[in-house]
């Protein structure tokens, strides 16, 4: 059976993404594998041949709604491939979801994220969709905005102090799994009980953090690009004050601060660059003494290596010296010597006169020889 269905309107289901490709398919292409899902993945080994002697990997990546993916050992009967719609083992019934990564790229993945292929977290699957289970998946899709908003209100009816974030239906529309957030220890068993008297559903309750709430609600960064937690990242370390205090920046919380409230992110990713790079620069609490005065430390530029010195009767006017001269002078310094001044060791300035009578010179010269 071709996976190829209509969808009427912009609400894309098969995607479980963020939105859904605006070309033309072909009789026989899919859509699901057109869409670009939250977290998608990249098949880069999906072009190259497997040896004579190699057998294709047995196990295959499938996700389902948002960040949620999970690994399934394939019968040997069923070939699959990625953007297959596959009915697997879940607990209870089953579930649909969406093959994301095949082969060798899958056993990569697996190995990555330290997945035996004999334990317990890879189950089965069982089938390629059929066309009964597609409509029972779509059916109780359908039903996750209006649960969220309902769960929403019947939470706050109830007194709890929770944020109902998402809602994720069990392909085979017997299981519901809402995600929120709460600041302290949050009683949902009378909760529970509601939604499933409400909804006829077994119901599960997860909680997760303000930075897995953000990867799932999406938006733009001040980048201007989507979050990183909605599209690549799956890993959240801990990002504390200290990481901006090593790249020098100034501690405006409306800055540095997400989405979610939190830290950046992305204030990690160049952390290490700069602990290496200031490895090389001297303790900063170390005042220049030269027969002018002593000077205090007031900046630096870690990979210009710059640091900026004033003296202590005129903190107003910064002195721009290279790393190697304060290394120099401080050296002088615990040899009892003291330097006339911090001017000369002050990096050149270029005038701007200068600068524009260079250009013109190079502008002749290329005239002349082109």
């Amino acid at each position: 059976m071709n996976n190829h269905i209509e969808i009427n309107g912009e609400k894309n289901m098969i995607s479980r993404g963020c939105c859904v490709s605006s070309k033309i398919l072909d009789k026989a292409d899919q859509r699901n594998q057109h869409a670009c899902p939250k977290l998608d993945s990249y098949e880069w080994l999906e072009d190259i041949p497997l040896a004579s002697t190699m057998e294709v990997y047995p196990y295959v990546e499938v996700r389902f709604k948002n960040s949620h993916k999970a690994f399934f050992k394939v019968p040997d009967e069923l070939s699959l491939k990625k953007g297959d719609i596959v009915a697997v083992e879940a607990s209870p019934g089953h579930d649909i979801g969406i093959v994301s990564l095949t082969g060798e790229t899958a056993r990569l993945q697996m190995r990555k994220k330290n997945i035996l292929a004999d334990s317990d977290f890879v189950k089965k699957i069982y089938r390629r969709a059929r066309l009964n289970d597609i409509e029972k998946w779509l059916k109780a899709v359908e039903k996750e905005d209006e649960a969220m908003v309902s769960t929403r209100k019947i939470a706050s009816d109830l007194g709890l102090s929770m944020k109902i974030n998402d809602v994720e239906c069990q392909g085979d529309g017997t299981k519901a799994i809402f995600y929120y957030t709460a600041e302290e220890r949050v009683d949902f068993r009378q909760l529970i009980r509601v939604l499933a008297d409400k909804f006829k559903l077994r119901i599960e309750m997860k909680q997760i953090g303000v930075r897995q709430e953000a990867a799932r609600v999406g938006g733009i960064g001040s980048c201007g690009r989507e979050l990183c937690c909605s599209t690549w990242m799956t890993d959240f370390k801990s990002v504390t004050t200290q990481v901006a205090r090593t790249q020098q920046l100034s501690l405006n919380p409306q800055k540095l601060a997400g989405q979610c409230g939190k830290l950046k992110c992305c204030l990690n990713y160049e952390q290490d660059a700069y602990v290496d790079a200031l490895d090389q620069f001297p303790d900063s609490s170390i005042p220049l003494q030269t027969r002018k005065g002593s000077a205090i430390f007031q900046k630096m530029d870690v990979f210009k290596e710059m640091m900026w010195y004033s003296y202590l009767d005129a903190p107003e006017v910064f002195h721009e010296i290279p790393v190697e001269k304060v290394k120099y002078i401080i050296s002088q310094n615990k040899k009892g010597r003291k330097p006339e001044d911090l001017e000369k060791f002050i990096v050149e300035q270029i005038d701007d006169i200068k600068i524009d009578e260079r250009s013109i010179e190079i502008d002749q010269w290329n005239n002349q020889y082109s």
